[in-house]
């Protein structure tokens, strides 16, 4: 093998070892012998276990990251709620020890690549798209940030699930998914209130039978 081919077969056993055992379960001799090689060429490449495991997160979290990107910036605002729901849940079916990876849990050396700082910057791009469409309609654009963490937590949390059921398929849940999400969304009131609110405002039994009914 060259060098190149070398250091991207080390990445796929690292990546399967890491994945499968967890960061402190895998070893650098179970990598070499995997890969049929000694130690010290291990230790060439990625200077050891901490510096192969930084380099597969960083390559795990590019990729998400990317898919996310790419699907936030096209199309009208339901398309990108699809669409970023489909990239995460196609990134869990074609690179599964990928996600495990991500989600598992990470040396502290690693901080930066958990999956809540992956979870983070989605969350951050979603807030910017969602303060354009709380402007056009009047609403609080402060507000942007707290339904970005709701929607991107809801889709985040659905996707973990998934990672082992696998059931129903990706298509059906991105749909469902986008239904409670859209849905919820087209609806918005400019000024939401609690039920146990309007029962306190006097003479509001009515409104709360209507708003109930809704």
């Amino acid at each position: 093998m060259t060098g190149t081919q070398r250091r991207q077969q080390l990445i796929e056993i690292g990546r399967a070892l890491f994945a499968e055992r967890g960061y402190d379960a895998t070893s650098i001799e179970e990598i070499a012998q995997r890969a049929q090689v000694s130690k010290p060429v291990v230790y060439e490449h990625f200077g050891g276990k901490e510096g192969l495991y930084a380099v597969v997160v960083d390559r795990e979290m590019s990729m998400l990251l990317d898919m996310i990107t790419s699907s936030l910036t096209q199309n009208r605002s339901r398309i990108r709620l699809e669409q970023v729901a489909l990239a995460l849940l196609t990134y869990i079916e074609e690179r599964t020890d990928g996600f495990r990876i991500l989600v598992r849990d990470q040396p502290a050396a690693a901080a930066e690549g958990r999956y809540s700082s992956l979870l983070n910057e989605a969350t951050n791009q979603v807030a910017h798209i969602l303060a354009g469409d709380f402007e056009r309609r009047g609403f609080d654009t402060s507000l942007s940030t707290l339904y970005a963490q709701a929607l991107v937590g809801q889709v985040a949390t659905a996707a973990t699930w998934w990672l082992d059921e696998r059931t129903p398929s990706k298509e059906v849940v991105a749909a469902h998914l986008v239904n409670l999400c859209w849905n919820g969304l087209s609806h918005l009131e400019a000024h939401p209130r609690l039920s146990s609110e309007w029962r306190a405002s006097p003479g509001s039994d009515s409104n709360v039978n209507q708003q109930i009914a809704r």
